[in-house]
């Protein structure tokens, strides 16, 4: 499996930005994929994922950020809309087997793509 994560930038605050990833190999409902962010000095946590029908948006970002899914595609989205300052991170994609959007439960990751949101 290989994930390309792709979509990042510089935008202002309240902007919006899409990043995709783009899965070749192997993806399935019954995986469990999304995106995971990093900041400068912090642990990697938990944005959003989506597994079949299911998405989990972790509490910073609910109401801001969606995950769609193309299958036909291969690609799952993270669009990020009303972005602030304390969205700046390196986003990746990643996905594994396990029903918790964390992670520790994701076996394959992609190279990450670098969102920095100033004015």
């Amino acid at each position: 499996v290989q994930l390309q994560a792709s979509g990042g930038g510089l935008v202002q605050p309240g902007g919006s930005l899409r990043l995709s990833c783009i899965a070749s190999g192997f993806m399935s409902d019954d995986y469990t994929i999304g995106w995971f962010r990093q900041a400068a000095g912090m642990e990697r946590e938990g944005v959003s994922c989506i597994r079949s029908s299911m998405t989990y948006y972790a509490e910073p970002v609910k109401g801001r950020f969606t995950i769609p899914r193309d299958n036909a595609k291969n690609t799952v989205y993270l669009q990020m809309n009303s972005l602030k300052p304390g969205d700046t991170a390196v986003y990746y994609c990643a996905t594994g087997p396990g029903l918790i959007c964390s992670a520790v439960n994701m076996d394959y990751w992609g190279k990450g793509t670098q969102v920095t949101v100033s004015s």
